[in-house]
C-alpha cells in the first residue's frame, strides 16, 4: 500500500445521496421472508460487519502492537485473525465485509441529534482504517462500502439478495439492531464471543421476535445512537 491510496478508492458503488429518503412502506422486511427455497446444504453467505470488527478489535487488543515504523497494527492484526477464523470455520464460498463511511446518511438529515453524541474516533485507528481496507481486498473478498449509506444497511440489502437467491446467512456482528434480520435462514454470530443468535435466540435475549426487532427499538428508543423514541417509554413497556 502506498501513503497515496485514498479511502475512496474502496467505495463499491455510487453515492447515495441523504436528501432522498428511502421508501419505508415498500422496504421489504428480511425477518419475514419466505425461506423455503432456501438451501441449507451449501455453505452459508457470510456478510462480515466489517465497521464492528475494527472498533471491536481495536478497543480489546493491546495498543503497544506497532510496526517498525510506529504505526499502530492492532486493529489490523484483529482484524485480519477474527476474519482468517471466520474462514476457517464455514469455508465460504460467498462473502462480503461491509464499513461505513464518514459522509451523512438520511439518518443524520432526519435528526441532527443523530449519534452526534459519540466521541471522535482515535487518531491511532482512523490511520489503520486504510491498510485494513486493503487487507480485505488482498485476501480476495468483496469490500462493500457507499458513501450514503451504513454497513448496516449494505448488509441487510445483502442479507434480502442472499435469500432470495437461495443461500443462507451468517452475519458476523455484534450490533443488536442486527437482530430485525434474523429469520429461519438469517443468524447472528459474534466472531469475538462466539456466540449465535437465531431466531429463539432473539426470543430469549429480548422477549420478542426478530420480525417486531423494528417497532421495539422505536418504542424505547436507542441512545447510543442518539434516537429518543418514545417518551415515557423503556425496555419493559416497549417488550
Amino acid at each position: 500500500m502506498t501513503a497515496h491510496t485514498k479511502d475512496n478508492d474502496h467505495n463499491s458503488h455510487s453515492p447515495i445521496d441523504p436528501d432522498t429518503l428511502p421508501n419505508f412502506d415498500t422496504m421489504p422486511n428480511v425477518a419475514t421472508m419466505d425461506t423455503s427455497q432456501v438451501n441449507k446444504d451449501q455453505p452459508p453467505f457470510i456478510l462480515v460487519d466489517g465497521s464492528y470488527y475494527l472498533f471491536r478489535t481495536y478497543h480489546a487488543l493491546p495498543k503497544t502492537m506497532q510496526n517498525t515504523q510506529g504505526l499502530t497494527t492492532n486493529a489490523i492484526r484483529g482484524t485480519l485473525n477474527a476474519l482468517l477464523k471466520l474462514m476457517r470455520r464455514y469455508h465460504p464460498t460467498h462473502m462480503a465485509v461491509c464499513f461505513d463511511t464518514k459522509s451523512p446518511t438520511f439518518r443524520h438529515k432526519m435528526s441532527e441529534e443523530y449519534k452526534a453524541g459519540r466521541p471522535p474516533i482515535d487518531a491511532e485507528l482512523v490511520e489503520q482504517i486504510p491498510y485494513i481496507h486493503r487487507l480485505v481486498t488482498a485476501l480476495g473478498i468483496p469490500l462493500l462500502r457507499i458513501e450514503g449509506a451504513e454497513a448496516d444497511d449494505i448488509i441487510g440489502t445483502m442479507a434480502y439478495r442472499a435469500v432470495a437467491q437461495g443461500h443462507h446467512v451468517v452475519i458476523s456482528t455484534g450490533d443488536k439492531d442486527m437482530m430485525q434480520l434474523v429469520n429461519d435462514a438469517v443468524i447472528l454470530e459474534d466472531s469475538f464471543t462466539g456466540k449465535i443468535t437465531d431466531t429463539q435466540g432473539v426470543i430469549d435475549k429480548l422477549g420478542i421476535k426478530p420480525r417486531q426487532m423494528i417497532d421495539y427499538l422505536t418504542l424505547m428508543g436507542d441512545t447510543s445512537d442518539g434516537i429518543k423514541g418514545v417518551p415515557g417509554i423503556g425496555k419493559k413497556t416497549a417488550k
